[in-house]
C-alpha cells in the first residue's frame, strides 16, 4: 500500500497544483492512483479525483472517529497502485494546539511518508532553518523529501539546492518553475471547481506534463513505497435492495457531494438519478430530492430562465416530496438570488432571499443540536451533537420570523444561529454534513423518505 502526504509549510503554498500534477502524471504512467484530502474541503478534491481518475476521499478529524478514517483510507486504497494524500494549510497547523488535528497527526496515523512543499518566493539561505525546524518540531514525521515550488529561475533554483545539501540531509526532488498558465485559478470562495471549466481536464493535462518535467516521479514513488504496510481495510456495510429513487442535482452549479455520502445513499437502498438544474426541464420521477451545495449565484441567468425546472421543483415540494438541500442548494430553493448587480427569480419554496456578501456570513467546523422539529427518524434526530462544517458569503433574509429549525447551533452561524429550515417535507440550510458515525444522516433521510412513500407522514 504505497502511500505519500504532500503537505506545505504553510497555506497557499501551491500544494493542490503540485497534487493534481502528481497524480494526474502517475495516472498517464498507467499507475491506479487513489486520492485523499485532508478536512472538509469539496473543492480541492474534485481536482485531484479528476486527475486521478479515481473518487477522492475526505479525511477529517472532525467529522470522523480517528479509527472511521484509517479504516476509509485503507478501504479506499486498497488494489490501488499509490495512494496520494493532500493536506490542508501548513503540516502543523490545526485548531488544537497539541496538533492532534493536523496534518502531521494524520501522517503518522496512517504512516505515511511526507513531501514537504516549500513555497521558495522571496527565499534563499533561510529555507534550511525551514525545513529543520520541520525536521526537529515532530521527529516521528518522517519528512521523505522537498519539493520547491515557485522557483524564480535556475539561478534561484541552484542557490535553494545547495543550501538544502549542505544544512539538511532531506534530498530536494522537484523544483517547479514560477508559472502562472498551471495554477489553479482561484475567484470569490477559492479555487474555482472543475466541475464549473469545460477545459478542466486540458488544463490537468498541462498540470500533469509541467510537473512531471520539473518533479523526479521516480523519486516521488520511492517515497511511497518505505511507508510500512498497514491493516487491510474492509467494507461492512450491508447493501440494501434499492426500494426507493432519490434524484441528485449536478452540473455546473451544483457539485458539492461527499462520494462516499453517495455510495452510503446507495448501500441505504437508495437508486441515485442525478439530473441538471440548469438544462433538464424536469424533475426526475423520484421518492426524495437532494440538493447539495455550489455556486449557484455564478449561475443565476442559466437557473433562473429554466423555469420549467423552478415550477417543477416547486410543486413537487408543494405536494410533499421529502427534499434536503445544503447551502447553496438552500439558496436555490430560496425566492430570489442576488449577487453584485444580478438578481432572479429561483424555486421559491424557501420564503426567503438570498443575498451574496462580500465577507463570509459563516466559516468552518460548526457543531449542531437536533431540536424536537428535525423530521427524519433515527439516530440522527437522537444525537446530543452533531459536527458539520458552514462555508457561505450569503445570507438569507426576509424569511419568517417563525420558521421552524431541525438544529440549534452550539458553535457557529448557520442561518442565524439556527440551521435546517423545515419546511413541507424540507429540510434546508447552510450546513454541511457528512455521513459518519457522528453524523449519520443518510439512515435519517432515507427513512423519512421511505415512510413519505408509503403515506405514513
Amino acid at each position: 500500500m504505497s502511500r505519500v502526504f504532500l503537505s506545505a509549510a504553510h497555506k497557499s503554498s501551491g500544494k493542490t497544483t503540485i497534487s493534481v500534477g502528481i497524480a494526474a502524471a502517475l495516472a498517464a504512467r498507467g499507475k491506479d492512483v487513489r486520492p485523499f484530502k485532508k478536512g472538509p474541503d469539496y473543492i480541492d478534491p474534485m481536482w485531484l479525483g479528476n486527475a486521478a481518475g479515481s473518487p477522492c476521499y475526505n479525511l477529517d478529524f472532525h467529522t470522523q472517529e480517528t479509527d472511521e478514517i484509517k479504516s476509509l483510507f485503507a478501504a479506499k486504497s486498497a488494489g490501488g497502485d499509490i495512494a496520494i494524500i493532500e493536506g490542508n494549510k501548513g503540516l502543523h497547523d490545526g485548531m488544537d494546539i497539541e496538533g492532534v488535528d493536523s496534518n502531521a497527526h494524520l501522517a503518522k496515523e496512517l504512516q505515511a511518508p511526507v513531501i514537504l512543499v516549500i513555497d521558495s518566493r522571496g527565499m534563499t539561505r533561510g529555507i534550511a532553518p525551514l525545513i529543520l525546524g520541520m525536521q526537529q518540531f515532530d521527529t516521528d514525521v518522517k519528512i521523505g523529501g522537498v519539493i520547491l515550488n515557485f522557483v524564480g529561475g535556475p539561478r534561484h533554483e541552484g542557490k535553494l539546492r545547495g543550501v538544502i545539501e549542505r544544512y539538511t540531509d532531506i534530498p530536494v526532488i522537484g523544483a517547479v518553475q514560477r508559472n502562472p498558465e498551471i495554477s489553479l485559478k482561484e475567484r470569490h470562495l477559492g479555487l474555482t471547481p472543475s466541475n464549473e471549466i469545460d477545459t478542466a481536464k486540458s488544463h490537468i493535462d498541462l498540470i500533469a506534463k509541467t510537473i512531471s518535467s520539473e518533479i523526479d516521479m521516480d523519486k516521488v514513488l520511492q517515497i511511497a513505497k518505505t511507508a510500512p504496510a498497514l491493516p487491510s481495510g474492509t467494507n461492512t456495510t450491508p447493501i440494501n435492495k434499492p426500494d426507493i429513487t432519490i434524484a441528485i442535482a449536478r452540473g455546473a452549479a451544483f457539485g458539492f457531494y461527499y462520494p462516499d455520502d453517495l455510495e452510503a445513499l446507495k448501500n441505504a437502498g437508495a437508486n441515485l438519478v442525478f439530473f441538471d438544474p440548469e438544462s433538464d426541464k424536469t424533475l426526475p420521477p423520484c421518492d426524495g430530492l437532494i440538493i447539495g451545495g455550489g455556486f449557484p449565484e455564478t449561475r443565476i441567468k442559466e437557473l433562473g430562465s429554466n423555469t420549467e425546472m423552478l415550477k417543477s421543483i416547486n410543486s413537487a415540494i408543494a405536494s410533499g416530496l421529502p427534499v434536503y438541500a445544503e447551502c447553496g442548494g438552500m439558496m436555490y430553493l430560496s425566492e430570489s438570488i442576488s449577487w453584485n448587480d444580478e438578481s432572479a427569480k429561483m424555486v421559491g419554496a424557501v420564503a426567503g432571499i438570498a443575498t451574496m456578501t462580500d465577507r463570509p456570513q459563516g466559516r468552518g467546523y460548526i457543531v449542531l443540536a437536533p431540536t424536537k422539529n428535525i423530521p427524519w427518524p433515527g439516530s440522527i434526530a437522537t444525537m446530543k451533537e452533531i459536527p458539520a462544517h458552514e462555508f457561505h458569503h450569503s445570507l438569507m433574509e426576509n424569511l419568517p420570523k417563525d420558521w421552524v429549525n431541525s438544529y440549534d447551533t452550539i458553535r457557529g452561524h448557520c442561518i442565524d444561529g439556527r440551521d435546517g429550515l423545515v419546511q413541507n417535507n424540507l429540510v434546508a440550510g447552510y450546513a454541511h454534513m457528512r455521513n459518519t458515525s457522528r453524523c449519520p444522516w443518510v439512515d435519517g433521510f432515507t427513512s423519512f423518505v421511505r415512510q413519505c412513500k408509503k403515506g405514513h407522514i
